[in-house]
């Protein structure tokens, strides 16, 4: 029996160096699409965007309300409009549509908070299942998934504030403000680096790499994004505010879309990025430590 584990180890490892070579061969572009695909990319984005709406966009709103000195001043509707850079009757719809974080505090109590954190189990193992596929790894046990994805999502909206606190803390302009933008993107870079090693099974392998997987969250989650939002979200919004906050809605959801798709892209590319730097060795040992141990 133990030579036929054996020779089935050696057979495992052999077929992932030849997947490793053959993603290696292709363009960066052509294996980033190919991981997507394989993941069913698409699929992926769409079940987050879906968590995203009905889980994150309620626990921001209760979130503000909590943090006194922030939310007195910003709510998340004045965090959307600076993100997609609204102005006019639609700033003021959006602002609107979220109303009075504060006044939640009478409503709801830590008990209402922590049934939406329940509510978020699902979407904290979902992302964690996604990066393991993206990152070719094993699937952690359902209690590690939830543990690592609630780690995560923690970090995530630490980031958020991080973020928003270094961009739009004070009134910045011209060069000040482009400088303060590109120091905000540290806890982007940071957060997106770490993230493998909280959510994929022996992440630490070839930690010293990761600083590339930053460098894809920078560019997708912390640039691309911000910017496509400027660019088309205005107008989406804009044409569906004649449906009031219904309409804010919808055009929220299908942000979330687009973010929840982010965040796939973000994994594959962070992955595909990985394989080529590191050395195969380490890439094989990480991608097959699971089966070796078995």
């Amino acid at each position: 029996m133990g030579t036929v584990r054996r020779d089935e180890v050696h057979q495992h490892l052999a077929e992932r160096r030849r997947r490793l070579n053959e993603s290696r061969a292709l363009s960066p572009l052509k294996a980033v699409l190919l991981r997507f695909k394989e993941i069913d990319g698409a699929n992926q984005g769409v079940l987050i965007s879906v968590q995203l709406f009905t889980v994150v966009i309620p626990l921001m709103i209760l979130g503000f309300s909590y943090f006194k000195g922030f939310a007195e001043n910003v709510n998340p509707g004045s965090v959307w409009i600076r993100e997609l850079g609204l102005t006019g009757a639609t700033s003021d719809t959006v602002r609107g549509a979220f109303g009075d974080t504060a006044a939640l505090r009478s409503l709801w109590s830590v008990l209402g908070v922590a049934a939406f954190l329940v509510w978020g189990i699902p979407m904290s193992i979902m992302v964690a299942s996604m990066f393991a596929k993206a990152w070719q790894r094993e699937q952690f046990g359902t209690g590690q998934k939830l543990a690592r994805g609630a780690l995560w999502f923690l970090l995530y909206v630490t980031m958020l504030v991080l973020r928003e606190r270094i961009a739009y803390g004070a009134e910045y302009t011209g060069a000040s403000q482009l400088l303060m933008f590109v120091i905000a993107l540290v806890p982007v870079w940071m957060f997106w680096s770490l993230t493998p090693l909280v959510l994929v099974r022996d992440g630490g392998h070839g930690v010293k790499y990761l600083a590339l997987a930053g460098l894809a969250g920078v560019l997708i989650d912390g640039i691309a994004i911000p910017i496509a939002g400027r660019i088309i979200f205005p107008g989406v919004i804009d044409a569906w505010t004649n449906f009031g906050p219904i309409g804010v809605a919808m055009a929220i959801m299908t942000w979330c879309g687009v973010l929840g798709t982010g965040w796939v892209i973000t994994a594959c590319v962070g992955a595909v990025l990985w394989e080529r730097t590191a050395p195969t060795d380490t890439v094989l040992e990480a991608q097959t430590a699971e089966t070796a141990d078995a």
